[in-house]
Protein backbone atom coordinates (compact mmCIF):
# COMPACT_ATOMS: atom_id res chain seq x y z
CA UNK A 1 0.00 0.00 0.00
CA UNK A 2 1.42 3.38 -1.02
CA UNK A 3 0.30 6.59 0.68
CA UNK A 4 0.98 10.18 -0.36
CA UNK A 5 0.91 12.81 2.39
CA UNK A 6 -0.10 16.42 1.89
CA UNK A 7 -0.90 19.55 3.88
CA UNK A 8 -3.24 22.52 3.88
CA UNK A 9 -2.81 25.90 2.19
CA UNK A 10 0.06 27.53 4.15
CA UNK A 11 3.72 26.76 4.76
CA UNK A 12 5.66 27.30 7.95
CA UNK A 13 8.87 26.33 6.14
CA UNK A 14 8.74 29.06 3.46
CA UNK A 15 8.91 32.56 4.89
CA UNK A 16 6.62 35.42 3.88
CA UNK A 17 4.66 33.24 1.49
CA UNK A 18 1.02 33.57 2.50
CA UNK A 19 -1.39 32.84 -0.38
CA UNK A 20 -4.25 34.22 1.74
CA UNK A 21 -3.41 37.90 2.11
CA UNK A 22 -6.62 39.85 2.47
CA UNK A 23 -8.18 43.10 3.65
CA UNK A 24 -11.23 43.89 5.71
CA UNK A 25 -14.29 45.53 4.26
CA UNK A 26 -13.83 48.33 6.80
CA UNK A 27 -10.33 49.05 5.47
CA UNK A 28 -11.51 48.98 1.85
CA UNK A 29 -14.29 51.41 2.69
CA UNK A 30 -11.68 53.90 3.93
CA UNK A 31 -10.08 54.09 0.47
CA UNK A 32 -11.05 57.20 -1.49
CA UNK A 33 -12.83 55.62 -4.47
CA UNK A 34 -13.81 52.44 -6.30
CA UNK A 35 -10.68 52.54 -8.45
CA UNK A 36 -8.46 52.52 -5.35
CA UNK A 37 -10.42 49.63 -3.86
CA UNK A 38 -10.08 47.49 -6.98
CA UNK A 39 -6.39 48.37 -7.31
CA UNK A 40 -5.81 47.08 -3.78
CA UNK A 41 -7.74 43.87 -4.45
CA UNK A 42 -5.73 43.34 -7.64
CA UNK A 43 -2.39 43.71 -5.84
CA UNK A 44 -3.44 41.30 -3.09
CA UNK A 45 -4.66 38.75 -5.65
CA UNK A 46 -1.42 38.98 -7.62
CA UNK A 47 0.60 38.44 -4.43
CA UNK A 48 -1.55 35.45 -3.44
CA UNK A 49 -1.20 33.82 -6.85
CA UNK A 50 2.56 34.32 -6.94
CA UNK A 51 2.88 32.93 -3.41
CA UNK A 52 0.81 29.92 -4.47
CA UNK A 53 3.36 29.26 -7.19
CA UNK A 54 6.17 29.55 -4.65
CA UNK A 55 4.42 27.02 -2.42
CA UNK A 56 4.03 24.62 -5.33
CA UNK A 57 7.74 24.94 -6.13
CA UNK A 58 8.47 24.24 -2.45
CA UNK A 59 6.20 21.20 -2.49
CA UNK A 60 7.85 19.87 -5.64
CA UNK A 61 11.29 20.21 -4.04
CA UNK A 62 10.14 18.01 -1.15
CA UNK A 63 8.09 15.55 -3.21
CA UNK A 64 4.80 16.70 -1.66
CA UNK A 65 2.12 15.97 -4.25
CA UNK A 66 -1.10 16.48 -2.24
CA UNK A 67 -2.05 20.07 -1.41
CA UNK A 68 -5.12 22.09 -0.52
CA UNK A 69 -5.36 25.53 -2.08
CA UNK A 70 -6.59 28.36 0.09
CA UNK A 71 -10.11 29.65 -0.46
CA UNK A 72 -8.80 33.21 -0.04
CA UNK A 73 -6.81 33.45 -3.28
CA UNK A 74 -8.99 36.35 -4.40
CA UNK A 75 -9.98 38.58 -1.47
CA UNK A 76 -13.63 39.67 -1.39
CA UNK A 77 -14.29 37.73 -4.59
CA UNK A 78 -17.95 37.05 -3.77
CA UNK A 79 -18.65 40.46 -2.19
CA UNK A 80 -20.35 43.21 -4.21
CA UNK A 81 -17.38 45.49 -3.53
CA UNK A 82 -15.31 43.41 -5.99
CA UNK A 83 -17.74 44.07 -8.85
CA UNK A 84 -15.72 45.13 -11.88
CA UNK A 85 -12.73 42.97 -10.95
CA UNK A 86 -12.57 40.26 -13.62
CA UNK A 87 -9.80 38.40 -11.83
CA UNK A 88 -9.64 35.26 -13.96
CA UNK A 89 -9.22 37.26 -17.17
CA UNK A 90 -6.93 39.90 -15.70
CA UNK A 91 -4.61 37.22 -14.27
CA UNK A 92 -5.28 34.60 -16.93
CA UNK A 93 -1.60 33.90 -17.57
CA UNK A 94 -0.82 33.47 -13.88
CA UNK A 95 -3.77 31.13 -13.30
CA UNK A 96 -2.74 29.02 -16.29
CA UNK A 97 0.87 28.97 -15.09
CA UNK A 98 -0.28 27.57 -11.75
CA UNK A 99 -2.53 24.98 -13.37
CA UNK A 100 0.11 23.92 -15.88
CA UNK A 101 2.66 23.39 -13.12
CA UNK A 102 0.16 21.37 -11.07
CA UNK A 103 -0.51 19.08 -14.04
CA UNK A 104 3.17 18.85 -14.97
CA UNK A 105 4.10 17.67 -11.47
CA UNK A 106 1.11 15.35 -11.04
CA UNK A 107 -0.13 17.19 -7.96
CA UNK A 108 -3.52 16.44 -6.46
CA UNK A 109 -5.02 19.76 -5.40
CA UNK A 110 -8.35 20.53 -3.81
CA UNK A 111 -10.11 23.29 -1.91
CA UNK A 112 -12.33 23.33 1.17
CA UNK A 113 -14.89 26.17 1.13
CA UNK A 114 -15.43 27.82 4.49
CA UNK A 115 -17.91 26.62 7.09
CA UNK A 116 -20.55 29.15 6.00
CA UNK A 117 -20.89 27.36 2.65
CA UNK A 118 -23.78 25.06 3.56
CA UNK A 119 -25.86 23.19 1.00
CA UNK A 120 -28.40 21.77 3.42
CA UNK A 121 -29.46 25.11 4.88
CA UNK A 122 -33.23 25.79 5.05
CA UNK A 123 -32.57 29.50 4.41
CA UNK A 124 -32.68 30.65 0.80
CA UNK A 125 -30.28 33.56 1.34
CA UNK A 126 -27.67 31.26 2.92
CA UNK A 127 -28.11 28.76 0.10
CA UNK A 128 -27.69 31.51 -2.50
CA UNK A 129 -24.48 32.72 -0.83
CA UNK A 130 -23.22 29.13 -0.57
CA UNK A 131 -23.78 28.46 -4.26
CA UNK A 132 -22.05 31.74 -5.10
CA UNK A 133 -19.04 30.66 -3.07
CA UNK A 134 -18.94 27.25 -4.76
CA UNK A 135 -19.11 28.96 -8.16
CA UNK A 136 -16.14 31.13 -7.15
CA UNK A 137 -14.06 28.03 -6.32
CA UNK A 138 -15.16 26.34 -9.53
CA UNK A 139 -14.15 29.44 -11.47
CA UNK A 140 -10.65 29.34 -9.94
CA UNK A 141 -10.12 25.74 -10.99
CA UNK A 142 -11.50 26.45 -14.45
CA UNK A 143 -9.05 29.34 -14.84
CA UNK A 144 -6.23 26.96 -13.90
CA UNK A 145 -7.42 24.39 -16.41
CA UNK A 146 -8.08 21.81 -13.68
CA UNK A 147 -11.35 19.99 -14.48
CA UNK A 148 -10.90 17.25 -11.86
CA UNK A 149 -9.88 19.18 -8.75
CA UNK A 150 -12.40 18.73 -5.97
CA UNK A 151 -14.25 20.83 -3.39
CA UNK A 152 -14.66 19.34 0.08
CA UNK A 153 -17.95 20.05 1.85
CA UNK A 154 -19.55 19.02 5.11
CA UNK A 155 -23.23 18.13 5.01
CA UNK A 156 -24.04 21.12 7.22
CA UNK A 157 -26.27 21.56 10.27
CA UNK A 158 -28.85 19.16 11.58
CA UNK A 159 -31.44 21.94 12.09
CA UNK A 160 -33.39 19.75 14.50
CA UNK A 161 -34.02 17.03 11.91
CA UNK A 162 -30.98 15.19 10.56
CA UNK A 163 -32.92 13.10 8.08
CA UNK A 164 -34.47 16.19 6.54
CA UNK A 165 -31.04 17.84 6.55
CA UNK A 166 -29.63 14.98 4.49
CA UNK A 167 -32.56 15.14 2.08
CA UNK A 168 -32.17 18.89 1.67
CA UNK A 169 -28.45 18.46 0.89
CA UNK A 170 -29.37 16.06 -1.94
CA UNK A 171 -32.08 18.38 -3.23
CA UNK A 172 -29.86 21.45 -3.26
CA UNK A 173 -26.94 19.51 -4.71
CA UNK A 174 -29.08 18.84 -7.77
CA UNK A 175 -29.53 22.60 -8.25
CA UNK A 176 -25.83 22.92 -9.10
CA UNK A 177 -24.68 22.78 -12.73
CA UNK A 178 -23.08 19.41 -13.49
CA UNK A 179 -19.44 20.57 -13.87
CA UNK A 180 -19.66 22.13 -10.40
CA UNK A 181 -21.66 19.29 -8.86
CA UNK A 182 -19.06 16.82 -10.06
CA UNK A 183 -16.37 18.59 -8.04
CA UNK A 184 -18.13 18.04 -4.69
CA UNK A 185 -16.83 15.46 -2.23
CA UNK A 186 -18.40 15.12 1.21
CA UNK A 187 -16.72 14.82 4.62
CA UNK A 188 -18.03 13.52 7.93
CA UNK A 189 -17.96 16.07 10.74
CA UNK A 190 -17.12 16.14 14.43
CA UNK A 191 -20.55 17.00 15.82
CA UNK A 192 -23.53 16.32 13.56
CA UNK A 193 -23.19 13.83 10.72
CA UNK A 194 -21.34 10.60 11.42
CA UNK A 195 -19.20 8.66 8.97
CA UNK A 196 -22.03 6.15 8.45
CA UNK A 197 -24.58 8.90 7.74
CA UNK A 198 -22.29 10.63 5.25
CA UNK A 199 -21.45 7.31 3.61
CA UNK A 200 -25.16 6.58 3.10
CA UNK A 201 -25.64 10.05 1.63
CA UNK A 202 -22.67 9.67 -0.74
CA UNK A 203 -23.94 6.31 -1.93
CA UNK A 204 -27.31 7.90 -2.60
CA UNK A 205 -26.07 10.97 -4.51
CA UNK A 206 -23.09 9.16 -6.06
CA UNK A 207 -20.36 11.41 -4.69
CA UNK A 208 -17.01 10.41 -3.14
CA UNK A 209 -16.71 10.50 0.64
CA UNK A 210 -13.68 12.00 2.37
CA UNK A 211 -13.18 10.24 5.67
CA UNK A 212 -11.89 12.52 8.42
CA UNK A 213 -10.42 10.18 11.04
CA UNK A 214 -10.25 12.80 13.80
CA UNK A 215 -13.89 13.70 13.20
CA UNK A 216 -14.75 10.01 13.34
CA UNK A 217 -13.11 9.77 16.77
CA UNK A 218 -15.12 12.79 17.93
CA UNK A 219 -18.42 11.57 16.50
CA UNK A 220 -18.27 7.82 16.05
CA UNK A 221 -21.87 6.79 15.71
CA UNK A 222 -22.91 3.15 16.20
CA UNK A 223 -20.64 1.59 13.56
CA UNK A 224 -16.92 0.85 13.98
CA UNK A 225 -14.73 2.24 11.23
CA UNK A 226 -13.57 -1.27 10.34
CA UNK A 227 -17.11 -1.99 9.09
CA UNK A 228 -17.33 1.20 7.02
CA UNK A 229 -13.93 1.75 5.47
CA UNK A 230 -14.25 -0.56 2.44
CA UNK A 231 -17.56 1.00 1.42
CA UNK A 232 -16.16 4.50 1.98
CA UNK A 233 -13.28 3.77 -0.39
CA UNK A 234 -15.70 2.30 -2.96
CA UNK A 235 -17.43 5.69 -3.28
CA UNK A 236 -14.31 6.87 -5.14
CA UNK A 237 -15.12 4.53 -8.05
CA UNK A 238 -11.58 3.74 -9.13
CA UNK A 239 -10.01 7.05 -8.07
CA UNK A 240 -7.42 7.09 -5.31
CA UNK A 241 -9.37 7.70 -2.07
CA UNK A 242 -8.47 10.68 0.08
CA UNK A 243 -8.75 10.97 3.86
CA UNK A 244 -8.03 13.68 6.41
CA UNK A 245 -5.86 13.14 9.47
CA UNK A 246 -5.38 15.41 12.46
CA UNK A 247 -4.71 14.83 16.14
CA UNK A 248 -6.68 16.26 19.06
CA UNK A 249 -5.09 19.16 20.89
CA UNK A 250 -5.69 17.46 24.26
CA UNK A 251 -8.42 15.55 26.09
CA UNK A 252 -10.20 18.73 27.18
CA UNK A 253 -10.13 20.24 23.69
CA UNK A 254 -10.44 16.99 21.78
CA UNK A 255 -12.10 18.50 18.72
CA UNK A 256 -9.35 21.11 18.25
CA UNK A 257 -6.44 20.32 15.93
CA UNK A 258 -3.02 19.85 17.48
CA UNK A 259 0.11 21.43 16.05
CA UNK A 260 1.49 18.04 15.02
CA UNK A 261 0.33 14.50 14.26
CA UNK A 262 0.46 11.84 16.96
CA UNK A 263 2.34 9.04 15.24
CA UNK A 264 0.67 6.37 17.42
CA UNK A 265 -2.78 7.60 16.41
CA UNK A 266 -1.63 7.69 12.79
CA UNK A 267 -0.50 4.08 12.96
CA UNK A 268 -3.78 3.08 14.62
CA UNK A 269 -5.52 4.42 11.54
CA UNK A 270 -3.10 2.62 9.21
CA UNK A 271 -3.91 -0.68 10.93
CA UNK A 272 -7.62 -0.13 10.26
CA UNK A 273 -7.24 0.68 6.58
CA UNK A 274 -4.36 -1.61 5.67
CA UNK A 275 -5.24 -3.82 2.74
CA UNK A 276 -8.45 -1.90 1.97
CA UNK A 277 -6.89 0.12 -0.89
CA UNK A 278 -3.77 -0.14 -3.02
CA UNK A 279 -3.12 3.59 -2.87
CA UNK A 280 -4.29 6.39 -0.62
CA UNK A 281 -3.82 10.15 -0.26
CA UNK A 282 -3.82 11.61 3.24
CA UNK A 283 -4.30 15.32 3.93
CA UNK A 284 -2.53 16.33 7.13
CA UNK A 285 -4.68 18.90 8.95
CA UNK A 286 -2.25 20.07 11.61
CA UNK A 287 -1.63 23.63 12.74
CA UNK A 288 2.07 23.27 11.97
CA UNK A 289 1.23 22.61 8.31
CA UNK A 290 4.18 21.30 6.27
CA UNK A 291 6.41 21.30 9.35
CA UNK A 292 4.02 18.76 10.89
CA UNK A 293 4.12 16.66 7.72
CA UNK A 294 7.92 16.60 7.69
CA UNK A 295 8.04 15.73 11.39
CA UNK A 296 5.62 12.84 10.84
CA UNK A 297 7.73 11.50 7.97
CA UNK A 298 10.80 11.62 10.22
CA UNK A 299 8.99 9.71 12.98
CA UNK A 300 7.60 7.13 10.56
CA UNK A 301 11.15 6.22 9.52
CA UNK A 302 11.51 4.62 12.96
CA UNK A 303 8.33 2.52 12.64
CA UNK A 304 8.75 -1.11 11.69
CA UNK A 305 6.93 -2.06 8.50
CA UNK A 306 6.96 1.48 7.09
CA UNK A 307 9.15 2.58 4.21
CA UNK A 308 9.45 6.36 3.80
CA UNK A 309 10.11 8.12 0.51
CA UNK A 310 10.82 9.21 -2.06
CA UNK A 311 9.38 12.56 -1.09
CA UNK A 312 6.24 12.66 1.04
CA UNK A 313 5.28 9.04 0.37
CA UNK A 314 5.19 6.00 2.59
CA UNK A 315 4.79 2.34 1.78
CA UNK A 316 3.23 -0.19 4.10
CA UNK A 317 5.26 -3.39 3.85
Amino acid sequence: MEIRLGYVAMSLEVKDCSPSKTITLKSLDKLPDKESQLFHLRKLTETNLNNTLRLLYHNASLGIEVFRLTSKLVPMATHPISQGFDYTNEFNDLFLKIGTYIKEKGFRVSAHPDHFTVLNTPKEDVLSASIKDLQYHHKLFQAMGLPNSSLVLHVGGSYGNKERGLERFAENLDKLPLPLRDRIIVENDDKSYTAEEVLTLCQRVKLPMVLDYHHYLCNKGPFPLEELISDIFKTWKGQIPKVHISSPKNEKHFRHHADFIDVTQFMNFIEIIQGKAANLDIMIEAKAKDTALLKLLSELKKVQGISVGPGAKIKIK
